[in-house]
């Protein structure tokens, strides 16, 4: 038996509508992002530990002032630069060039939600809010925007490791 890949529908290979995708997904992400956000803020109060799943999640607040494990920690000028100007070159790079792949698709458009979720704490209050925990390991505090940034990773990784022929269908 052969198995032939699937293909995108015509529609979807055509560059303006990957635009339109692709943005979509991103405002999405940051809408999530920042509901979950004023969320945690008005329900967490700092420091409180709820269980979310017991033994592996539990929700606790903190405002982090650095980037990804605490890095840069009280730097949230350059940070908010740094988040801008990501978002920034992202949002061109999409609107210029949308990728024909659609894991690299997904993995923009995770990226630049989750870059924009984490920006707009960042200009808005200095710090970003993070809630999510881990239990069994010792592991920093995140939130849906890194969620996001990660999957945007493991997307483009994904891409990266399939056959080549395959790579832009």
């Amino acid at each position: 038996m052969t198995v032939t890949p699937v293909r995108p529908r015509k529609w979807l290979q055509r560059p303006d509508v990957r635009r339109l995708l692709m943005l979509s997904l991103a405002t999405v992400t940051i809408l999530v992002d920042q509901a979950s956000k004023g969320w945690a803020l008005a329900r967490l109060p700092v420091g409180n530990i709820q269980p979310l799943v017991p033994g592996l999640l539990q929700l606790r607040r903190v405002s982090n002032t650095g980037a990804a494990f605490s890095l840069f920690t009280g730097s949230p000028l350059p940070l908010g630069l740094v988040s801008a100007l990501v978002s920034l070159g992202l949002l061109i790079w999409i609107l210029r060039r949308p990728p024909a792949s659609p894991w690299s698709t997904v993995a923009l458009s995770l990226l630049l939600g989750g870059a924009m979720g984490n920006g707009i704490d960042r200009w808005r209050s200095g710090a970003v809010v993070d809630f999510l925990e881990f239990i069994p390991i010792h592991f920093p505090i995140f939130n849906l925007a890194d969620v996001a940034i990660n999957l945007a990773v493991a997307c483009f990784l994904i891409d990266l490791l399939r056959p080549h022929a395959d790579r832009h269908a």
